[in-house]
């Protein structure tokens, strides 16, 4: 039945079952949107028919060419469609909270061990493996984006820019330039029957209104919790192809740009990121943590992981909402669906950029290069899911401490 047409009481009740829904998905979601896809066809789908099969994939779809966390993008879209804007703010917090709880005491256990110069040495087979992991992850998206020599010529040249200039400034100019190179090839895509396109800019005006005031209060106050948030949510709005491109857009800014972290500490976040359910990108949370540790005290990193949480997931949330409503009548421009091949081919070459700069400290480490070997080749040729490999190298850790 038609939301539109359920009574207010049943749907408080709908709207109440399917956060209970959302909250267990949050709980037991472990791996990348893949594997958060399946869960959403078995739940949302076959056992609560929010939706049909196609309207889920075809969000899914929408989701995966915007900036933003692919699987946080559809699950707050399919709160917005079936309660509008606070029901997807709604579903948003309650997706993300478990994860970002974990991964902020995460970086408060780390804080403390540091604190009482007790060694992470244990997690010495982690942070190689969470090398791995993205090299898995930039190898998998590779092979599904990239199918043309142009495509090889912009992964090549974004990826020798990203290395020869770790800066979080050419992040966003490698990205427009892959698009605008391949949206010149417009005229070898299909032409499509087009609609005039109805625009509501309220969300965009939200999304850009927030960008410019926070990177303004941030440069007039110097307050590092508002140039936190500045930063994640800046980050937040060009990601494009989730986990696997945030985190070397996060490792360029936060360990060899500002130094916030060492490359040890975000070794083993990115790692821990992969062992518990719900979203990838709350990495941001334990970043932003132990980025405020300088602040000094508990409350500072708390400060801290609140306003990286809001910066990484807000601007995915406002595209959505914008996007939604005239997704259908956008997608028929040709120059639109070229421009998407750029994108994804410079990300591809950011990631490529971000697994040579980290594995090149590990080079003289015969353990550690076996174990980055290792992991791809793991998660390559056998289904072992990515935690119980993350497991794994923590118990190793532990026996050969």
């Amino acid at each position: 039945m038609s939301e539109s047409l359920l009574h207010p009481p049943v749907k408080r009740i709908r709207h109440i079952i399917f956060l209970k829904d959302v909250l267990i998905l949050a709980l037991t979601c472990f791996g990348g949107p893949q594997v958060h896809l399946v869960m959403f066809l078995e739940r949302f789908v076959r056992k609560r028919r929010y939706l049909t099969e196609e309207e889920l994939l075809e969000l899914q779809a929408l989701c995966q060419v915007l900036p933003g966390p692919t699987s946080t993008q559809t699950i707050t879209a399919l709160g917005f469609k079936l309660g509008g804007p606070n029901l997807a703010y709604v579903t948003l917090l309650v997706w993300s909270l478990p994860a970002v709880l974990i991964m902020t005491l995460a970086a408060l256990g780390i804080y403390y061990l540091q604190e009482n110069r007790i060694s992470l040495s244990f997690m010495r087979f982690v942070e190689p493996m969470a090398v791995g992991f993205l090299a898995y992850g930039g190898y998998t998206i590779g092979k599904k984006v990239i199918q043309k020599n142009t495509h090889w010529f912009i992964l090549i040249t974004a990826a020798v820019i990203a290395y020869l200039y770790p800066s979080p400034y050419m992040t966003p100019i490698v990205i427009v330039l892959g698009g605008f190179v391949t949206s010149l090839e417009f005229r070898k895509h299909q032409k499509m029957d087009k609609k005039p396109i109805r625009i509501q800019w309220a969300n965009f005006i939200l999304w850009l209104g927030v960008l410019v005031f926070a990177a303004a209060v941030g440069a007039i106050t110097h307050s590092l919790p508002i140039r936190l948030f500045e930063n994640f949510y800046r980050n937040g709005s060009l990601v494009f192809g989730g986990g696997q491109v945030l985190n070397p857009m996060l490792y360029t800014e936060f360990v060899e740009f500002k130094h916030y972290l060492t490359r040890q500490e975000f070794l083993s976040g990115m790692a821990l990121a992969q062992v518990i359910p719900g979203p990838v990108f709350s990495i941001a949370s334990y970043v932003g943590a132990l980025s405020m540790r300088s602040e000094g005290g508990l409350i500072s990193q708390l400060w801290g992981s609140l306003a990286s949480t809001a910066g990484i997931f807000l601007p995915g949330t406002f595209l959505i909402f914008f996007v939604y409503r005239f997704w259908n009548s956008l997608k028929k421009y040709r120059g639109i669906r070229a421009s998407l091949e750029g994108v994804n081919a410079a990300s591809v070459g950011l990631t490529a950029a971000a697994v040579i700069r980290m594995f090149i400290p590990t080079a003289t480490d015969s353990t550690a290069v076996l174990t980055i070997i290792g992991t791809f080749l793991l998660l390559h040729y056998t289904k072992t899911p990515p935690y119980l490999i993350v497991l794994g190298g923590i118990f190793l850790g532990i026996l050969f401490h």
